[in-house]
């Protein structure tokens, strides 16, 4: 009991030493670290105040700087106004300085004016007295050569105004020469050359019109294959093409004969192929017709197509461009139509770029001034009025339209394009060897040109020489005179501009001759 009592107070006494140590070890640890975190606080504290003492001190700089810069900027502002007012200024005293000048300048005017005025009231009066002068010694000299002359004043003027006549012809004549001499200088160069270039850039070939296409054949046996029993093949290529066959004695070879050249080609193609497939009978040529017939149509688009895209023109209607292609299948006078309207597309191009026209606008307008030829044949109506109806069907332009209707003269062109059109027209289709003309139109026109020469008064005789491109006229010279030769010349001219349809030119010539002849015996 005793001893337990002993280690039981033991225990309690080094319990209250080791707590007595350990709360000295804390106090003094604690103490330690208040002092670190004071002296830590006051760095903290020392540093904020440096760094706030360098803020401010580089915000004082930046503000300095910030008032120099705008203060330099207001001052160069200021400069320029300064420079400004002083320029107006400057501007000002010159106006007020040419303003007192014309001030000066008027003033001198009116002075003048004043004196002009003055002056020429009193010219006014000298001539009104001159005036009253010359009246008065022309009514003296008027009554004296009436009394001398012994007539009347009628019988002077009709006098006076046949001289006058005589000498306003002799005038009028050499105002023709100079006129016609001026307008080949300064036309004639420009519009050679001009027509030339165009011309040069748009050469096309000539292509003769035919009614008639020749097929080749294997062999003569083909022959009768072709005609069939009793005849039923011909019949049925005949009544499906609506063209004839020619089988004659020309060796290895057919004819075909037809006006319409499409229905020619649709035919030559079906029988090409029959020959080529060997079996002719009337089912395979119904087929072999149809599938020309589609190939045609085809073919036509592309050619039209293809001028199209050659000439470089857009926006076309797709229905007007196989009637374009059908061009490529009708002649005129020998001339094939499509290879005429693309020259005069390119022609009119040529001359409107000259000219300083819309060249796509005459291109097109030149392609399509004989559109209406393509399917005259199946329209009612003149080519013209056929091709209206076609350019306003499908919307073209209204210069288009006009071109259509005005190229052969039938209506007034409202446009340049119009006339530049209707010019490259007449080149193309006058040019050498580019149309061909039937012996009767030839020989009616050649009496035209002879008849509109003889109804003249003082034509002796007169010929149309170099193939109607020349008329001769012989005039009696005791009543025509080289002035009046000169007149006739002209009038000719214009009546066979006005009444004649002709390609080309026409030369006119008129000849006086006087000829004095004495035997000597």
């Amino acid at each position: 009991m005793h001893g337990a009592i002993i280690t039981f107070s033991f225990a309690l006494i080094t319990l209250i030493v080791g707590v007595f140590f350990g709360y000295a070890f804390c106090k003094d640890s604690y103490e330690k670290k208040l002092s670190q975190a004071r002296k830590t606080a006051e760095d903290i504290v020392s540093d904020a105040h440096k760094a706030a003492k360098s803020l401010k001190k580089e915000t004082l700089l930046e503000a300095k700087d910030d008032i120099h810069k705008y203060r330099e900027q207001q001052e160069d502002e200021l400069k320029e106004r300064r420079q400004d007012i002083q320029k107006q200024e400057n501007r000002a005293l010159e106006r007020q300085d040419i303003l007192d000048r014309k001030d000066q300048s008027l003033e001198k005017r009116e002075e003048n004016i004043e004196k002009n005025e003055n002056n020429i009231t009193a010219r006014l009066h000298k001539l009104d007295e001159k005036n009253k002068q010359l009246t008065d010694t022309l009514d003296e000299q008027k009554a004296e050569l009436t009394r001398v002359s012994n007539l009347t004043r009628e019988q002077a003027r009709k006098i006076i105004l046949d001289n006058l006549n005589q000498e306003l012809a002799h005038e009028r004549a050499e105002k023709i020469k100079e006129s016609d001499e001026q307008a080949r200088q300064y036309a004639d160069k420009d519009a050679k050359a001009l027509i030339v270039a165009a011309i040069q850039r748009s050469a096309a070939d000539t292509v003769s019109e035919s009614t008639v296409t020749t097929v080749t054949l294997p062999n003569e046996d083909m022959k009768g294959r072709i005609i069939g029993r009793e005849g039923r093949n011909i019949r049925t290529i005949e009544a499906l093409t609506g063209v004839d066959l020619i089988i004659d004695d020309t060796p290895e070879a057919v004819a075909l004969s037809g006006f319409d050249p499409i229905r020619r080609e649709i035919a030559r193609m079906a029988l090409e192929k029959l020959i080529e497939d060997g079996r002719i009978h009337p089912a395979r040529i119904e087929e072999m017709v149809d599938k020309s017939r589609r190939e045609m149509d085809d073919h036509i688009r592309e050619v039209g197509e293809q001028t199209i895209y050659s000439l470089g023109i857009n926006s076309i209607n797709p229905d007007l461009i196989k009637i374009i292609g059908r061009m490529k299948y009708r002649t005129s006078y020998g001339q094939n139509v499509l290879s005429h309207s693309i020259e005069v597309a390119k022609l009119s191009a040529v001359m409107a770029a000259e000219l300083g026209e819309d060249v796509m606008l005459a291109k097109r307008a030149g392609l399509l001034h004989d559109i209406g030829k393509a399917i005259d044949r199946e329209v009612d109506g003149s080519h013209v009025e056929i091709g209206v109806d076609i350019a306003t069907k499908y919307k073209e332009p209204e210069v288009v339209i006009n071109t259509i209707a005005s190229h052969h003269g039938d209506v007034e062109p409202t446009s340049l394009i119009a006339t530049i059109v209707a010019a490259a027209d007449a080149i193309s289709a006058a040019r050498p060897g580019a149309r061909s003309e039937s012996m009767e139109n030839y020989i009616h026109r050649l009496e035209k040109l002879e008849d509109i020469a003889d109804k003249h008064d003082g034509v002796d005789h007169s010929y149309a020489i170099q193939a109607g491109h020349e008329i001769r006229i012989m005039v009696k010279p005791e009543e025509i005179s080289d002035d009046q030769a000169a007149i006739l010349s002209r009038d000719i001219k214009n009546e066979i501009e006005d009444n004649l349809e002709y390609p080309g030119h026409i030369k006119v010539t008129v000849v006086r001759e006087v000829r004095k002849v004495e035997l000597a015996k």
